[in-house]
């Protein structure tokens, strides 16, 4: 008995069975926010500038 023909390879996947991800809508809380949080604030805050030129 061939059990190979039960395995699915990764290139089986149907799109069913992919993840997906969801839209949030996340607010900013200044309070929570940790160094990390206010550097990409301020880098995107500097790519909107950039893109308003």
């Amino acid at each position: 008995m061939d059990l190979n023909r039960f395995v699915r390879s990764p290139y089986d996947r149907q799109e069913e069975d992919l993840p997906t991800a969801s839209a949030e809508d996340v607010e900013f809380s200044e309070e929570l926010a940790d160094e990390d949080d206010r550097e990409a604030q301020q880098r995107a805050a500097e790519a909107d500038r950039r893109q308003e030129d």
